[in-house]
């Protein structure tokens, strides 16, 4: 008789350590199996087959399963679709459970309700809990008893909750199974092409986010809420990557934010928590205006004003070297994806949900909750969004948070020769002093798409049948 098992199956929670799902599957008695799926649903639908996200799973799986074989067992891997391959593994091992980390976007929610649906008609359960939010779901609701849609209320709510026991590590002492000695897939095998990860020096994994932890904790989570606005100086964490995939804990995040009553960290980590709720609550918001009556907005229709917001070819410097700085890495300033998502709205009068879907494409640590939320937010269609009548003026923007250029010359070397004065709109140069520089607008870099001040008004027309509504 083949003795029954657990499986635990990894998603976006990739380490071994303070792990809600693996924790309880260790303290069930059972001999735990470990499983990652890389999900055809999922990659199929990726537009190429140079994903640098693919290629940061791969790496950090190799690390979880030295972990886990370290500790007596190890790591399966399948390839193909989620939903068919969990329950076939599951009876294969003679699983009595498997054991999952929630997830909250509506795709996967169905497909986790698929699954346990199957793995029900073989009389295995399917166990669920909470590890990449601090608070889910309805555990804070307003007096009301409805979800909170105001991030300040929530942000209350939730500092007011909040107890040591909600923060504090998930450990389960039990036995692995020992896991079969396979080798895991390449990016060949997977049907993908190396990036430039190592290029960009990112490192995946719990080792990768070890030291970036490391060093924000001892050297700058005190001071980000003054430096976290400056795209050219090293003020933030960088470790969204990193909480997208969960190679790091949340809990041992926010007990950190805590300790060092680093107030305006903490402040970012509820706002995923908010943006998670919101997602799993309100999840027409994956695809429409959270507000319904922003729906009636008619967006222009500009496939070219669009590739060129794309390209860092717009003649507005910040937001060129905000999108070449996404092109080139995956990664981008959170100031900047708040300037260029206005910009692209609001400027160029364009459908928030094309530049959603580019970001998507785009970031390395693109999760759906917030992109969403932060999109949403920028086209004042959101909850919590800033007014439709404040629209980012991206020179202001470009002057008050990289005064002196230097973050626009890191992406926008054609520029590296004017000076400060000019740096923020360079086709106010005269021309004459344009061919001096050999920056000549037109030529060596576009002029303006827009001018900002009549996009202005033609923002506020457009909006207008929401104040009417």
């Amino acid at each position: 008789m083949i003795q029954e098992k657990a499986l635990v199956w990894f998603r976006r929670d990739l380490r071994d350590h303070d792990h809600a799902a693996l924790a309880a599957a260790l303290s069930s008695g059972l001999p735990v199996h470990c499983v990652f799926v890389f999900d055809t649903d999922i990659l199929d639908a990726l537009p190429s087959r140079t994903d640098r996200r693919v290629e940061f799973i791969l790496d950090s799986l190799r690390q979880l399963d030295s972990a886990l074989r370290a500790r007596g067992g190890g790591l399966i891997v399948r390839h193909g679709r989620a939903v068919e391959e969990v329950p076939r593994l599951a009876r294969e091992i003679g699983a009595r459970a498997v054991f999952v980390n929630r997830d909250y976007e509506p795709a996967a929610k169905h497909r986790d309700a698929e699954v346990g649906r199957l793995l029900g008609e073989q009389g295995i359960a399917l166990h669920e809990f909470k590890d990449q939010a601090i608070f889910e779901r309805d555990e804070l609701l307003t007096g009301a008893g409805r979800p909170y849609t105001v991030f300040t209320p929530y942000k209350n709510a939730w500092l007011k909750r909040l107890s040591s026991a909600d923060h504090a590590p998930c450990h389960g002492n039990g036995q692995f199974a020992p896991a079969p000695a396979e080798a895991l897939p390449t990016l060949d095998d997977l049907g993908f092409h190396p990036g430039n990860l190592g290029e960009l020096g990112i490192e995946p994994g719990m080792a990768g986010a070890r030291k970036l932890w490391d060093e924000f904790r001892t050297g700058r989570i005190q001071r980000y809420g003054a430096l976290r606005d400056f795209p050219a100086i090293k003020g933030v964490s960088y470790l969204s990557v990193h909480l997208r995939f969960g190679t790091l804990s949340i809990r041992e995040l926010v007990s950190a934010a805590l300790a060092e009553q680093a107030e305006t960290w903490l402040n970012e980590l509820i706002w995923r928590d908010f943006y998670f709720m919101i997602l799993d609550r309100f999840p027409h918001a994956a695809e429409r205006a959270f507000k319904p009556e922003y729906d009636a907005i008619r967006w222009d229709e500009w496939p070219a004003g669009l590739a060129a917001w794309q390209q860092g070819r717009t003649g507005y410097p910040l937001v060129d070297a905000a999108m070449r700085q996404l092109n080139h890495s995956g990664w981008m300033h959170n100031r900047l994806r708040m300037v260029v998502a206005s910009f692209l709205c609001k400027d160029l009068g364009i459908d928030w949900r094309l530049g959603e879907r580019y970001f998507a494409e785009q970031l390395n640590d693109f999760d759906l909750s917030a992109n969403n939320g932060g999109w949403q937010w920028a086209a004042s269609s959101g909850c919590d969004a800033q007014p439709y009548f404040r629209i980012f003026n991206p020179i202001t923007q470009s002057e008050k948070f990289d005064p002196e250029g230097k973050f626009i010359r890191r992406y926008l070397p054609e520029l590296a020769k004017v000076p400060n004065k000019y740096i923020h709109a360079p086709w106010t140069i005269g021309r004459l002093a344009q061919e001096a520089l050999g920056v000549v607008i037109g030529r060596d870099y576009p002029g303006p798409i827009v001018d900002h001040a009549t996009a202005r008004e033609k923002t506020l027309a457009r909006y207008a049948v929401v104040k009417k509504a």
